[in-house]
This record gives C-alpha cells, sequence and structure tokens, in this order.
C-alpha cells in the first residue's frame, strides 16, 4: 500500500472522529415546534443529554435528563454507542499513528507497522459502525412517534385504512370557543419541566 493512501485512510479516519466529537454534544437531535396556542413554546430541542425550551424571543431554558435509569432504552443505548464509537475513534487515530509508514516512532520494522494500520483501520470501521447504529437508531425512534397518532407530540393523523363512507356519515359540529381563565402557577404536565420564560 502507498504512503498517499495510508495517509488518506488516516486522514478520512480523523475527520470520521471529529464529526462524532461534534455530532454527540449537538443539542438538535430532536427538534419540536408548536405554534397555535394561546400559551405555547415556540420550540422544543434535545439531544442525548437535556432539553431545551426557546420561546419566541428566543430566551431558552433547558434542563438535563434526571436519572439514566429513567431514559427510554434507545436513548441510553445511543449514548453507550456515541461514547464507544469516540473511544474506538481514538484508539484507532492513535494507532493510526504509530502504524503509518512515513512516521518514525521507536524501532517498528514495516510488518508490524502494517499489522498496527490494519488493527487501527478495522477499530476506525467498528466505531464509524457504532455511530452509524446509534444515529440510525435515534431517527428510527423520532419517526415513529411522529406517526403514531397516540404519542403527544402528534397534533393529528389520518388512518390509511380509513373507510370514506364512514367520512361521510360523520354530523356536523359547530365549534365553540374556551376563553382561557386565570390558573394557579402549575404548568401542563408536559412542559412543566420548564420556566415561566419559556413560554409566550
Amino acid at each position: 500500500m502507498s504512503i498517499a493512501v495510508e495517509s488518506l485512510g488516516f486522514f478520512m479516519a480523523a475527520l470520521g472522529l471529529l464529526m462524532l466529537g461534534v455530532t454527540l454534544p449537538n443539542s438538535y437531535w430532536r427538534v419540536s415546534t408548536v405554534h397555535g396556542n394561546v400559551i405555547t413554546t415556540n420550540t422544543i430541542f434535545e439531544n442525548l443529554w437535556y432539553s431545551c425550551a426557546t420561546d419566541s424571543l428566543g430566551v431558552s431554558n433547558c434542563w438535563e435528563f434526571p436519572s439514566m435509569l429513567a431514559l427510554s432504552g434507545y436513548v441510553q443505548g445511543c449514548r453507550a454507542l456515541m461514547i464507544t464509537a469516540i473511544l474506538l475513534g481514538f484508539l484507532g487515530l492513535f494507532l493510526g499513528i504509530l502504524g503509518l509508514r512515513c512516521t518514525k516512532i521507536g524501532s517498528m520494522d514495516l510488518s508490524r507497522k502494517a499489522k498496527v494500520a490494519a488493527i487501527a483501520g478495522a477499530l476506525d470501521m467498528l466505531a464509524g459502525a457504532c455511530g452509524m447504529v446509534a444515529i440510525s437508531w435515534y431517527a428510527v425512534n423520532i419517526t415513529q412517534d411522529f406517526f403514531n397518532p397516540l404519542y403527544v407530540g402528534t397534533n393529528c393523523c389520518c388512518a390509511s385504512q380509513e373507510d370514506p363512507t364512514a367520512r361521510a356519515q360523520l354530523t356536523y359540529k359547530t365549534s365553540t370557543v374556551v376563553m382561557p381563565t386565570a390558573t394557579s402557577d402549575e404548568g401542563d404536565s408536559s412542559f412543566g419541566k420548564y420556566g415561566k420564560n419559556a413560554y409566550v
């Protein structure tokens, strides 16, 4: 294998590790925007570690997930996979430096350098696989929640198996307007974790 190919593989592994490092603390793994209510939070966003609410003025209020055992199983799994991916990526990058033929660290011959480079490449591929599984798993759960009619964050749904004759038999009811009344400081259970500045 040429030195150029080894160097390209090393820099690609470093770029992959950098992307994993940027992805893990990113706040926008899940974003929900709520519009149309009298009292509403403009945007709710979360990642694997905390959840935040931002109002229309741009004021944010965040809270960390209280307990690891209280989290969903897929969030715990995604955390473990992402941390494992970063650790494997660091180890692969370190071994990649040792395995490059253009580096002179110690008195390693070319055959040992080739073995170390192969181990580094395997670790980098394993790190990439862990990162892809974690991100895909999280995305699948977001998609399932979006299309779930019983999920709190979904406002409406249309059943694909709905009978059109049943829709035609629905009676029309006039709409009523309910004026909001003054309530105590207790908020809605779904948004009770945020302070008063999270509401518009």
